[in-house]
């Protein structure tokens, strides 16, 4: 059986919808995962009907278009990623994110994100907000990212204290000429309004200081989505990003465990 009619099927879709979601993959010509029109019609149509009846009357669509495409995605982009950063591979569908939108703390009571997500944790800080990689598709655009994201308390402090002293290497890795040019600027820095306790608002590195995340984004046409160069274009950016995310993870990593697979 192929790679995606195993993925689906083993996650409780038959082997007909499972094949048929391999051929809109485009694995029946022997091309690398991606998805189809078809995929982004459901989301278009989540979008305006944004509503539990609406999705399970159509949630064979979701699970055959989109759900096995995207973990057939993150499949291949492991493959690749045990070549330099083996300890962000696990299992597909621990990395991709789902689809139900947390409402508990939200006035937004939607019920389903618009788009399909996934992020690469380093292994042993899944439950937390470390440096990681991450990917988002939707019909407006795809978004390939690398950094952290609002980071625990315990993390920001470490992270803070590691760019005080090495803050002129970090800047170097946000300039190089390679990000810039696969469209990868710097995410947006949710500043503090000023320095944190314990940090002089005079040092050198007191801007990067002030931010609560680091990290750069690429976003993509959508279009990218629909076709086989999907993962290679994801991996290229994850692989030129990843000396970021491993300068914003070691001040995090001293007691975490790092099996190679």
């Amino acid at each position: 059986m192929h790679a995606l009619t195993t993925i689906l099927s083993a996650a409780g879709g038959s082997r007909a919808r499972a094949q048929d979601a391999a051929v809109c993959s485009g694995y029946h010509q022997g091309m690398a995962a991606h998805f189809d029109e078809a995929g982004f019609r459901f989301l278009r149509g989540l979008k305006r009907n944004n509503d539990r009846e609406w999705f399970n009357a159509r949630k064979d669509v979701y699970e055959s278009r989109l759900k096995a495409p995207m973990l057939a995605v993150i499949a291949e982009v492991n493959d690749a990623l045990m070549d330099f950063a083996p300890e962000f591979v696990r299992d597909p569908a621990r990395i991709m994110m789902r689809i139900y939108r947390d409402t508990r703390f939200s006035n937004n009571k939607l019920p389903y994100k618009q788009h399909l997500a996934a992020w690469w944790a380093r292994r042993g800080m899944e439950r937390t907000s470390g440096g990681g990689f991450y990917l988002q598709i939707s019909p407006e655009e795809v978004t390939i990212a690398a950094g952290v994201y609002m980071p625990e308390r315990e993390q920001l402090l470490a992270i803070r204290r590691r760019l005080l002293d090495r803050h002129e290497d970090f800047r170097r890795l946000m300039a190089e000429k390679k990000l810039r040019a696969a469209g990868m600027e710097s995410i947006e820095m949710a500043m503090m309004a000023r320095p944190p306790k314990g940090f002089r608002a005079d040092h050198p590195a007191i801007d990067l200081v002030m931010q609560r995340q680091w990290g750069v984004a690429a976003r993509l046409p959508a279009e990218l989505a629909l076709g086989p160069t999907l993962v290679s274009e994801t991996v290229r950016r994850f692989r030129m990003t990843e000396p970021l995310v491993s300068f914003l993870n070691a001040p995090l990593i001293s007691d975490i465990a790092s099996p190679v697979y």
